[in-house]
């Protein structure tokens, strides 16, 4: 018993994330005194399939949405469960954890609180054996470093303008090491800022970093990015484009999926003006990928989106998957999308995260780790991404802190495997 790296405490506290809405921080504490923490981020564009997020509801602190009762279960319920196991046996604490929640989203004890303690308890069984976490979760063939998929101009639910699609990102696929590539995407997003303010656009910034100015259209935005990689000194061929639609943000809750309306624009689309809208923008843009380009609910749309357009992009699931294997397994028999997003807070525990990576690669489905618009300064998904070889990353702009935290750690990694690392799609 005393050579294992044996659970002795778990405890959870208050913090903010990056809106200044307050989220979970978890502390686990081994018998040898090792321990590690975890926070949590949290979504502003929510998919209606993911596990729940436990908040105290108490309108008199931060209008309903602090999370004292729930850090404070980590010490009061899930502490007595994990004590005395040992904190490398993740499967084990896992399930621990769900069953002790006993829900099948984990509406009691919330996911949020759960993945904290989840993900804490594998910092801490790594650090115990002494190992970086990419290391211990992804063993010796954990040396690949991911592309990053940077939102540089917010629209949709990250930004108060105009602007309709949600996420406009540049991704240097170009780049012959993850350290280039963040150099390249730096370098486009500060050109992006001086075009903007040069043409009297504002520079302010949403929520993941990206600029957010009114534009003449959705379009304008596309053109931006191209004339920003081009006087940045790269081409189109090093540097593709990437959108996140966040199309269910477009289809009404009671809506019998016939009609999308895009408020911004005060248009309306049906499915298939969506899907052909989809591939006209293929045909004038380099883009490589597009996320949620439909509504979550109808995977015979998806399909049809993903006979069109799969074989010139990446057509990413998020809302549509939620990082759920039940999610997966659906889309992947209906051939619906060819990648999925991973959110481990969407799902609640490290173990049925790697489950789901491990349901989609092995369908030929791509994956992406993903961080979500409230951020805090955890940088789990970096090590995740490493571990579990997964070609894209999507951590924001390369602006504020919680988003260059994910970045400064995969250079950190990079440095740490050495003439070892690998990069993207490379090797």
């Amino acid at each position: 018993m005393l050579d294992m790296p044996q659970i002795v405490r778990c405890y959870g506290r208050e913090i903010l994330d990056s809106r200044g809405n307050p989220t979970i921080h978890a502390t686990v504490v081994l018998k040898d005194g090792t321990q590690a923490h975890a926070s949590v981020p949290s979504g502003a564009s929510t998919g209606i399939y993911e596990a729940h997020e436990r908040r105290d509801g108490d309108k008199k602190r931060y209008g309903g949405k602090g999370v004292l009762q729930a850090a404070a279960d980590i010490e009061r319920r899930i502490e007595p469960a994990l004590a005395g196991m040992r904190a490398d046996m993740q499967k084990d604490i896992d399930d621990t954890l769900c069953k002790l929640d006993g829900t099948h989203d984990k509406h009691h004890l919330g996911a949020n609180v759960i993945l904290a303690v989840s993900l804490a308890t594998a910092k801490a069984a790594a650090a115990y054996h002494r190992l970086p976490l990419y290391r211990y979760l992804g063993g010796s063939k954990a040396n690949r470093l991911p592309i990053p998929m940077m939102n540089i101009l917010n629209g949709g639910a990250h930004a108060s303008n105009n602007v309709e699609i949600q996420e406009f990102m540049i991704v240097p696929v170009g780049a012959t090491n993850f350290s280039d590539a963040l150099r390249m995407g730096a370098e486009v997003y500060h050109t992006l800022g001086r075009i903007l303010k040069s043409s009297g656009l504002s520079i302010g910034v949403g929520d993941e970093g990206g600029f957010a100015p009114n534009l003449s259209s959705d379009e304008q935005a596309m053109d931006l990015l191209c004339e920003a990689i081009r006087q940045a000194g790269y081409t189109t061929d090093q540097i593709k484009l990437a959108l996140d639609a966040a199309a269910s943000e477009w289809m009404p809750e009671d809506s019998d999926f016939t009609i999308y309306h895009l408020p911004k624009r005060n248009e309306t689309m049906s499915p298939e003006e969506l899907i052909a809208y989809w591939g006209s923008l293929a045909n004038r843009y380099p883009l490589i990928s597009l996320e949620d380009g439909l509504d979550q609910r109808n995977f015979d749309h998806w399909r049809t989106l993903t006979e069109r357009l799969a074989t010139r992009m990446m057509l990413v699931g998020d809302d549509l998957f939620v990082t759920n294997t039940k999610r997966l397994r659906e889309g992947i028999e209906k051939g619906a999308a060819n990648t999925i997003l991973i959110k481990p807070n969407q799902i609640g525990t490290l173990t049925e995260t790697l489950a789901v990576i491990e349901l989609a690669q092995s369908a030929g489905y791509g994956t992406i780790l993903s961080h979500r618009s409230g951020e805090t300064e955890d940088t789990t998904i970096a090590d995740l991404a490493v571990a579990t070889g997964s070609r894209f990353i999507k951590s924001g702009a390369p602006c504020r802190s919680e988003r260059v935290a994910k970045y400064n750690r995969l250079l950190a990694i990079e440095a740490d495997l050495g003439e070892n690392a690998l990069f993207g799609n490379r090797g």
